[in-house]
């Protein structure tokens, strides 16, 4: 997250010219707030450029003439943290829940309001998301896969390895899931920096990618809430519920009334999950 008077810097990664015209006249004109960097079209150029032009946000076009860059995210996202708004003209819920798993923290129509815009790029900048609550319910109930046959002992020795200080911010994440790094570290006493060193550390004890995922186990496995019945356990129920049954119709069935549970009990109490 940038400081309040720092420009945002934007980059473009799209193939329509213009597109790619209208969004930088919008962009540009509000500068100081927020700029272009630069414009990419192809994906190999994105992955060139994106260090160099070091973006805090990045505006992708998930279809750049005819390849998928849902292919390039990680990638992307390696080269240069930033946070990245999926803009497209597609309608394939699929296609633009796999891009949020992968790393995308907003999507939004390229049919928008230019104000919606300005307004999702200035979101995730501040470490936000920009998901409406029925792709976050769809994406959890992604995320979590049918446990099967698994015995509990490796999810309990990935939980030991957790540091007293690391289940505190686990703890912290879940009660305030939606605010940005800078004020999670605040409610912490720790730096913005320190916050994400530990956050990195969590994630590969876990073996979880993001914010997101972290949260889905914390909540499937009570780590954010100390008692069973607290004000966390219907989220928890809800979360630990993703473990859908074999059969087709019954997962379909299964999977609108998950649906319906996390739209009615998350987000009314977890800020993550509200429609930003």
């Amino acid at each position: 997250m940038n400081p309040p008077n720092k420009t945002i810097r934007v980059m473009l990664v799209d193939d329509h010219p213009m597109m790619v015209w209208g969004l930088s006249k919008l962009i540009q004109g509000e500068y100081p707030r927020m700029e272009v960097v630069g414009v990419a079209t192809r994906s190999e150029e994105a992955l060139a450029r994106v260090a160099s032009l070091a973006p805090d946000v990045i505006a992708l076009d998930l279809d750049l003439g005819g390849q998928n860059t849902i292919d390039i995210l990680p990638e992307l996202l390696e080269a240069r943290p930033a946070s990245v708004l999926i803009l497209t003209a597609s309608r394939d819920q699929a296609l633009l829940d796999l891009a949020v798993v992968r790393g995308a923290r907003g999507v939004i129509s390229k049919d928008a309001p230019a104000d919606q815009i300005l307004k999702a790029i200035a979101k995730l900048n501040d470490g936000e998301l920009w998901l409406d609550r029925e792709t976050m319910s769809r994406v959890l109930g992604g995320l979590v896969r049918p446990a099967g046959d698994k015995a509990a002992d490796p999810e309990r020795m990935k939980q030991e390895a957790l540091t007293d200080k690391e289940r505190k911010i686990i703890h912290t994440l879940v009660e305030n899931g939606g605010l940005p790094h800078k004020a999670l570290a605040q409610r912490l006493f720790i730096s913005e920096h320190t916050l994400r060193n530990h956050l990195t550390s969590i994630y590969q004890k876990l073996e979880v990618g993001n914010r997101l995922e972290l949260y889905v186990y914390a909540m499937r496995h009570r780590l954010g809430s100390s008692a069973k019945g607290g004000p966390d356990e219907p989220a928890r129920q809800a979360a630990a519920e993703l473990v859908l049954p074999a059969d087709s119709r019954e997962a379909t069935a299964a999977r609108g009334r998950i649906r319906r549970k996390i739209a009615a009990v998350v987000p009314a109490g977890h800020q993550l999950f509200r429609n930003l």
